[in-house]
């Protein structure tokens, strides 16, 4: 049978009819196929040469070998991005997916002006980042909305709010709960702090944009979840709580390890809150990756460095596919019955 499969391939490919659709299919697609190999492919292969020589863009680049990737055990700027995207990570793809899912049910449920509030809730997502950067900006000044908000709260307790600078606040959080203790810890232990104030406040900003988003996903995958499921367990005498636990998460296990896969690729690639809020200080606690990758490679704080820029570049992709492969482990193992 493979023999006769072939013969009648090869038979088709000989056909001039065949070998002119084939030339013109191709002719269709070169463009795309022109534009793919130079400006992706091409372009892939020139990083990887770079980021084993010494290129700041005016000079021929200086083959080095693995020096960039050696050092970058040692470079703690770049370190310290890590630790701050690691943070960053574990708090926002956490929480994101949890109120995407919350939100989810809580729209997917029978109620009254469904399409207002879908619309309401998912406005935040198709706003561009920059506006939204901007607005936040404003509303985290010294003498912005959220410090006049808490400060009419306190108010009414009876007590004084003092104002915080949020976007220029280093304090960090597991600082903040131990101070009180008399536990104090020292700047050379940095990564023990916890994350900022500031880069906690871009982190509900992050939130708050994308959680609408996976919500719109997570809806979608209930919508497809068999109603006869949920009127068996409820004939069983299950609960509500007992429903959601044991049929729709279970059901949802392969949109939540999409959710969880795209919210660790954003958050270790944030990059535009952080040009455009805090520029990775107060002394860069909300430093990243990314933003350090950009910095070094535009030379915006020196001359230019392309090929350390390349180097952090191919790690911070190692990093993301090391964690999607985790997550992979622990997420979407087993759901292929579902």
């Amino acid at each position: 049978m493979a023999a006769v499969s072939v013969h009648k391939k090869s038979s088709v490919l000989r056909s001039p009819k065949a070998r002119r659709e084939a030339i013109a299919a191709y002719m269709f697609l070169s463009p795309y196929l022109l534009v793919t190999l130079v400006f992706t492919v091409g372009v892939f292969l020139f990083a990887i040469y770079i980021s084993f020589t010494k290129f700041n863009l005016f000079t021929t680049p200086e083959w080095v070998g693995l020096e960039h990737y050696l050092s970058a055990l040692q470079d703690k700027k770049f370190i310290r991005s890590l630790v701050n995207t690691l943070y960053y990570a574990l708090v926002v793809v956490t929480l994101q997916t949890i109120f995407a899912l919350l939100l989810a049910v809580l729209l997917n449920a029978p109620m009254r002006a469904k399409q207002f509030f879908r619309t309401i809730f998912y406005a935040p997502s198709v706003t561009s980042s920059v506006v939204i950067s901007f607005i936040f900006l404003w509303l985290y000044l010294k003498t912005g909305y959220i410090n006049y908000f808490f400060s009419k709260v306190f108010l009414l307790a009876g007590a004084e709010w003092e104002a915080i600078n949020w976007l220029n606040d280093p304090r960090g959080l597991f600082q903040l709960i131990l101070t009180p203790f008399g536990v104090d810890i020292p700047s050379s232990q940095w990564y023990l702090r916890g994350p900022s104030i500031t880069w906690m406040a871009i982190m509900f900003q992050n939130i708050f944009t994308t959680t609408p988003t996976f919500m719109i996903m997570f809806l979608a995958a209930l919508q497809d979840i068999p109603r006869p499921l949920y009127e068996a367990a409820s004939i069983d005498g299950a609960s509500k709580r007992q429903q959601f636990f044991k049929i729709t998460v279970p059901m949802l296990r392969p949109i939540i390890f999409l959710i969880v896969v795209l919210g660790t690729i954003g958050t270790w690639q944030i990059f535009d809150q952080v040009k455009l809020l805090t520029a990775g200080g107060p002394l860069n606690t909300t430093l990243t990756p990314v933003y350090l990758i950009f910095s070094e490679g535009l030379g915006i704080n020196g001359p230019p460095r392309m090929g350390y820029a390349s180097s952090r570049a191919f790690i911070l992709g190692v990093i993301i596919f090391i964690f999607t492969l985790i997550q992979r482990r622990f997420i979407e193992e087993g759901t292929e019955q579902y």
